[in-house]
């Protein structure tokens, strides 16, 4: 393993949250029906948690001696998340967004491995904080669904 290998595997990481990202930010705008007032704010409040968390990514990456990726294409090509494309109605962008926070922790433990091989810790806390921080959102957002 080598920095290189670590920097790759948040480039991912990076990937996967700005789809995350742009797509809870989409959802926020457009969200509509009897929970729309709950839901925005919601939203609104992931969607900034994940935004900062493009930046501490994106200077990891830095910090390992890598460019972060510098345009959207280049993203995603390598994202595993797929931007939705779409307007679904108010339960299913809870169902889709909590779907997505957990597909994410895939690609944090995949780069949490990386990092424990590489024996790089502050990656290794990183992705522990963002694997939490999504798990944590994905049961927030399972919760707040209509049954």
């Amino acid at each position: 393993m080598s920095n290189k290998d670590v920097a790759n595997a948040l480039k991912a990481v990076l990937a996967d949250t700005f789809v995350l990202y742009f797509k809870t930010h989409s959802f926020h705008w457009n969200v509509t029906g009897p929970h729309f007032k709950s839901l925005h704010e919601l939203f609104e409040e992931q969607y900034n948690e994940i935004w900062a968390a493009t930046d501490e990514i994106a200077e990891r990456i830095r910090t390992l001696g890598e460019f972060a990726p510098n345009n959207y294409d280049e993203m995603a090509k390598i994202a595993t998340l797929t931007p939705s494309g779409q307007t679904p109605d108010e339960q299913s962008m809870v169902q889709i967004l909590a779907d997505d926070n957990r597909a994410i922790v895939k690609t944090l433990y995949n780069a949490l491995k990386t990092a424990e091989n590489d024996n790089d810790e502050a990656t290794v806390d990183l992705m522990v904080e963002r694997i939490s921080t999504h798990e944590k959102a994905a049961w927030m957002l399972e919760s707040s669904r209509a049954k």
